[in-house]
Order: structure tokens, then C-alpha cells, then sequence
């Protein structure tokens, strides 16, 4: 999502680089383009005017250390901003310890709040609380059946009343909680194409009768700063305890990311990064600055890695690479552990270093599906004897696979490469990988 504002951001960084010193008037010049640069990443034009500000004060007359060149400082100095900026630290969800706790969800229509119900549901299964998400949204066609198929994909309850009011079913939902011993409950309000009377007169209501630990509201990072003025207008209305940004894994600009805590003062409690049930994040302003200036976010890929990644599996396989033993069965499994943890871009981006040197190259995610579909077209023998695939079981597997002979052999050379590569390795003898090794990238 922030991919110009931080090739912006690296454009003034490599300008004050290059001077010997730092001096007022090249801060001020730098800054003035890192004011720019937000603006055009549609951050609040008070937002940006501030931010700019405040970092050129801090950087005019510091002492530059000698081991330091004049761009890392103020490198960090914008960090150090950017974090203040998206909220200082991780603001955790209200505990879900005194059962029923209630969590109401509202925004706008098509911002991602049915879908919001069920990611919070999963993420509070994972931790052996009983979940009830209560449909409240009885005017958008479809929600209640939408709500009642995410429910049964994850195993939780669903609630819902016909010919009811929304208040009358969340005071319902409220009172079944209490009998059955439910731990958590989330009610999915109804949105509408614009903040109205009637929706907030509504939400208000539900408010009141329900008394929510904690009221979210998703926001659609897609929207901009629509997104800002939406949260300040709910927060006006219901006191808003957190915000949600959805469509975070999105190709929008970011502006709502970086203004919606300095315009309403609402923490930003989570991320929605994916349209899978499983992509929620707690929102890390730290790892999100860094991921903005290049640096990677190294601990989120280590949470991925240990939440999607079986380390018993991950030991073995480190001994059979070593040992140049593993076959594409193991390849195939490889894979599928590294799709769990989303998108491969978004994983590459949290490699220091690494998003910087590829920002120019683009991620194929369909050759990693080729590839799956033509290894998956082999027989099992074929997978761990991978010598035996001669011309003709080329030839069937490229037509079981709808790849021709020559994505097959290219497959195969690649998986030679990379066993040969993994072999001098454990002898010592490694000295870089080769472009033939890197089948994901273009």
C-alpha cells in the first residue's frame, strides 16, 4: 500500500545523504518534500503540515555524530515521528474476561464489517473462547445469509431473528449469551452508503441497550481520507473505543493509515491484510513506520512463521536441504506452508533490505500455482524419484498439469539448481544464488 510514499520518502533520505552536514535550509528542503510526499499520499493536509514541522524542528541543531551520515539521523527522526503519528504502540482489545463481553462493529457499507465479524470470531476461537456473532444488519440483501456462512465455516454460533428491529435482536443475542455461557459476543450493525440520522439513531440504540466493551469501526484504507471523515463523525456520535483498517493489503495510498488517529484521536486497534478469515493483525505502529521507510518488519514475519509453520516439520526439512535429500514432495509441502503466510510480496516487503533491492521486480504469485499444479500431476514415485522423469512422463504430466514440456523441464531444472545450491552449502562452497533459482520473480 505504501509503496510511492516510501520510494518518495528514499528519494529525499539519498538527497541528505549526500551532504556533508545537516544545515536549516536542507531540512527544511527535505522536509518540505517529505510534506509533499505525504500529501500525495493522501494523508490530512494538517496532518502532513505537522508532521513535517515537528520533525524539522527536532533536526535543526542536533549534533550530527561522526559516525552517523546526516540521512540516518533524520531517517530516524522520521520514524521515530511516523510511530507517534499511527499512535505509539499496539492498543490492545478490550479482555474478553467477563463473559457475555460485548463487541459492537459499525461502518459504512462495503467497508469490510460483515467480514470483520468473522475474522474476530476465528481469532477468539484460536484462544478457547465461545464465540456468538449476532446479525444485526437486516437491510442489506444477503447479510444475514453472509454472516451465517462465515459463522459455519469457522463452528461458531450465528444468532438471528426474523421480522425483528436490530435493537430488538442485539438485546435478544444479549440475553441467549447470559444462558448458554457464551464468552464473547459480536454484533454486526448495519451500514449504509453515507453517515445518516437513522443509522446513528439506530447504532446509538443498540449502544445503549447492549452496552459494548468495545464499539470498532472499520474503516476502508481504500477510501482515503473519506475514511478519516467517516471516523470522525462515528466517533462524534458513539465514542468509538478503536478503529479497524480494512483492505490494509490493498494498492491505495495509505492516507487513511497515517490521519485517522491525529484527526480523531481513536486508537487503531487492528489491520485487516487479506480476504481470508485468518488475515487479521494487531496494528503495530512501529512495524508499520518501518515497513514505510524500507526497513522491513522482521518480528510479523516471525509470527507468521511460527503461527502458520510446523517447527517439527520445519527441523526435518532444514536437515533434508542440508543433505541435498529432499524431493518435491517436500517441495510441494514447502509451498503450501509458504502460502499460508499470505502473499508473497507482503512477506518479501518484511525482509530488511530485501524490499528495497526488489521494489523494480515483480512477484508472479501464478508461477508458484504452476508450479504447485505440475509437481501435484506427478505420481507419488514420481515426486521422491524425481531421476525417473523421462520424455514421456514429461509429456503427460505437462498435459495433466495444462503446462507444455517446457514449463516442466524448466521446473525440474530449477529443483536440480536448488539441491545442488543446498548441497554446497552444507560443504561450504556457496557463493550466491543464481537468477534460475528464483522461479517467483520477474
Amino acid at each position: 500500500m505504501f509503496n510511492n510514499l516510501s520510494e518518495k520518502l528514499e528519494s529525499v533520505f539519498k538527497k541528505l545523504r549526500s551532504v556533508g552536514k545537516l544545515s536549516e535550509k536542507n531540512i527544511q528542503e527535505s522536509m518540505r518534500e517529505v510534506r509533499q510526499a505525504l500529501l500525495e499520499a493522501d494523508v490530512n493536509y494538517k496532518v502532513a503540515r505537522d508532521f513535517a514541522k515537528a520533525v524539522q524542528e527536532k533536526a535543526v541543531g542536533r549534533e550530527v555524530l561522526d559516525s552517523i551520515d546526516p540521512g540516518q539521523q533524520v531517517i530516524k527522526l522520521v520514524h521515530d515521528e511516523l510511530v507517534a503519528l499511527l499512535g505509539g504502540s499496539a492498543e490492545p482489545l478490550a479482555a474478553v474476561d467477563n463473559p457475555p463481553t460485548v463487541y459492537l462493529v459499525c461502518g459504512l457499507q462495503g467497508s469490510g464489517k460483515t467480514t470483520l465479524v468473522g475474522k474476530l470470531a476465528l481469532m477468539y476461537k484460536r484462544k478457547g473462547k465461545k464465540t456468538l456473532v449476532v446479525a444485526a444488519d437486516i437491510y442489506r440483501p444477503a447479510a444475514v445469509k453472509q454472516l451465517k456462512v462465515l459463522a459455519d465455516s469457522i463452528d461458531v454460533e450465528h444468532f438471528y431473528l426474523e421480522n425483528k428491529t436490530p435493537q430488538e435482536i442485539c438485546t435478544a443475542a444479549l440475553k441467549y449469551a447470559e444462558k448458554n455461557f457464551i464468552d464473547l459476543v459480536i454484533l454486526d450493525t448495519a451500514g449504509r452508503l453515507h453517515v445518516d440520522k437513522a443509522m446513528m439513531t439506530e447504532i446509538t440504540e443498540i449502544k445503549e441497550q447492549t452496552k459494548p466493551q468495545e464499539i470498532l469501526l472499520v474503516a476502508d484504507a481504500m477510501t482515503g481520507q473519506d475514511a478519516v471523515n467517516v471516523a470522525r463523525e462515528f466517533n462524534e456520535r458513539l465514542s468509538i473505543t478503536g478503529v479497524v483498517l480494512s483492505k490494509l493489503d490493498g494498492d491505495a495510498r495509505g492516507g487513511a493509515a497515517l490521519s485517522i488517529r491525529q484527526v480523531t484521536g481513536c486508537p487503531i486497534k487492528l489491520a485487516s491484510v487479506g480476504e481470508k478469515l485468518g488475515d487479521l493483525e494487531v496494528f503495530h505502529p512501529d512495524r508499520l513506520a518501518s515497513r514505510i521507510l524500507g526497513m522491513g518488519d522482521i518480528v510479523s514475519l516471525v509470527e507468521k512463521a511460527q503461527e502458520h509453520i510446523d517447527l517439527e516439520k520445519a527441523a526435518e526439512m532444514q536437515e533434508k536441504l542440508l543433505k541435498a535429500r529432499f524431493d518435491f514432495e517436500d517441495f510441494l509441502e514447502q509451498m503450501a506452508q509458504l502460502k499460508k503466510m499470505g502473499p508473497l510480496e507482503s512477506i518479501i516487503g518484511m525482509i530488511p533490505g530485501i524490499g528495497k533491492a526488489m521494489k523494480n521486480v515483480q512477484v508472479d504469485e501464478r508461477a508458484m500455482d504452476r508450479m504447485v499444479a505440475i509437481i501435484q500431476s506427478m505420481t507419488v514415485q514420481e515426486r521422491q524419484n524425481p531421476h525417473i522423469l523421462d520424455g514421456s512422463r514429461k509429456k503427460r504430466i505437462a498435459i495433466g498439469s495444462g503446462n507444455s514440456v517446457q514449463a516442466v523441464n524448466q521446473l525440474i531444472k530449477q529443483f536440480n539448481a536448488m539441491q545442488k545450491m543446498f548441497s554446497s552449502m552444507n560443504k561450504g562452497k556457496l557463493k550466491g544464488m543464481s537468477k534460475s533459482m528464483m522461479p517467483y520473480f520477474n
